[in-house]
């Protein structure tokens, strides 16, 4: 291990970057769900909406209630998923490198790493939008990205955590493809509803 190098994330390091880091992958879902939301959600419940107002008095109908406040929630989540994707900058860890981007580890990379007691852990460097704990896949912004960042197999990294200051021993960097869990339509959204229709069935009067 190389003692001489320790590095400690800098203070005035900013924890919001401007620029939406992210990976091939991770914009992908960011896309689906954007145009999940636009072209099939919304419409969906737009139209519940239009059903719910023509039947009576709004201030006491249930359904044209939900559907506004469903129509609010989806507008915002649209809104900030166009500015996420308009900000990327796609990283794609599997890009060829050489030498210290291919040996350091910077945003993409695949770190294995071990506590001071030995307990050795594997973690890929990815973007905001793309945590996942369950994957080991953790934000270059947080305190563990942060102090992994720049470092090589052989470095010792300061972590700067809630519970108080680890020393870890980086033993390997490599970069290779990190799989992104796709975006999937939520079960229960509307679009995807399989029930009979909401609109009243005509009848015949007289």
């Amino acid at each position: 291990m190389r003692k001489g190098f320790t590095r400690k994330p800098k203070a005035d390091e900013p924890a919001t970057p401007g620029k939406n880091y992210i990976t091939p992958s991770g914009l992908q879902r960011l896309q689906d769900e954007h145009r999940f939301l636009l072209t099939r959600e919304r419409p969906a419940v737009t139209e519940v909406v239009a059903w719910a107002a023509s039947n009576g008095d709004r201030s006491e109908n249930a359904d044209y209630q939900y559907g506004k406040r469903r129509l609010r929630q989806i507008d915002g989540r649209i809104r900030f998923l166009r500015k996420r994707i308009e900000a990327a900058e796609v990283v794609d860890p599997e890009t060829p490198r050489t030498g210290q981007a291919a040996t350091r580890a910077f945003f993409g990379a695949t770190v294995r790493y071990a506590n001071a007691v030995g307990v050795e852990r594997v973690v890929s460097i990815v973007g905001t939008d793309e945590v996942d704990l369950d994957r080991s896949h953790i934000s270059w912004v947080s305190p563990l990205g942060r102090a992994l960042l720049k470092s090589a197999a052989g470095d010792s990294v300061v972590l700067q955590a809630p519970g108080g200051t680890e020393y870890l021993d980086v033993l390997d960097v490599c970069y290779e493809r990190i799989s992104v869990e796709p975006f999937r339509e939520p079960p229960g959204s509307e679009s995807s509803s399989k029930g009979p229709s909401r609109r009243p069935i005509p009848t015949d009067e007289g």
